[in-house]
């Protein structure tokens, strides 16, 4: 049978591509890409050309059958998705698991992830953390999550958009209190931004209000103090 590959793909700076994740994009049979346009900025850089199928969680069930007799006549395929490593916060956890119940081997292509690279510059406790990925729309919904992982002994990170990002960060400071905290803005862009200090601190120092691009907010444990 084929191999699935799970290829991580630069978070923005398109320099973060690792060479094998070339190698293995340049040799594959078939790629499944959770935006194909994107996809294919990223083979035009290296003179890629191949073939490609739009996978999303939403097309899943259309598709799998295909993907399944594609990797069982020994071609093999890789995934990626619009930015780092799929399956966390991105399609491919349903392929993953599917595939894998068949004996196929799935093989990963390690690489960019904004959960890592938000964490190894934080600042916060990096032994032990949790990842909540996006929280509900529901602000009572996101209070109780908060509430409940809060107590944990561990560094919280979350996603956020642009969109909520101010709504989280008073939400925090509502539940939590005035806990360290780290947000990370468009890692690895050309507005980068990071800043680590209590949550009442970010509120002042940020124009949250006409916030852009993407975020991560990671949140120290009760009693973490710089």
């Amino acid at each position: 049978m084929g191999v699935l590959y799970v290829i991580s793909t630069p978070i923005g700076n398109m320099g973060d591509l690792t060479f094998r994740a070339v190698d293995v994009l340049k040799n594959v049979d078939l790629i499944l890409s959770e935006d194909t346009r994107e996809t294919e900025k990223i083979l035009r850089k290296h003179d890629i050309t191949k073939s490609q199928i739009s996978y999303r969680d939403e097309n899943h069930n259309k598709i799998i059958d295909h993907v399944k007799e594609f990797l069982a006549k020994q071609g093999d395929v890789g995934i990626v998705s619009n930015s780092g490593t799929p399956t966390i916060s991105d399609p491919g956890f349903k392929l993953v698991r599917e595939v894998k119940a068949l004996g196929i081997d799935v093989v990963p292509v390690p690489g960019p992830s904004a959960i890592i690279a938000a964490l190894s510059v934080s600042g916060l406790p990096t032994d032990n953390f949790t990842f909540l990925g996006f929280l509900p729309k529901s602000s009572t919904q996101r209070k109780r999550i908060l509430k409940e992982f809060g107590d944990l002994p561990s560094t919280l990170v979350i996603y956020e958009s642009p969109y909520r990002i101010k709504k989280l960060i008073f939400e925090v400071k509502e539940t939590l209190g005035n806990r360290t905290a780290c947000l990370a803005k468009d890692l690895t862009k050309k507005f980068e931004r990071i800043i680590t200090a209590p949550v009442e601190q970010i509120i002042d120092k940020e124009k949250l209000d006409s916030a852009k691009g993407e975020y991560v907010l990671l949140i120290a444990k009760e009693g973490f103090e710089l």
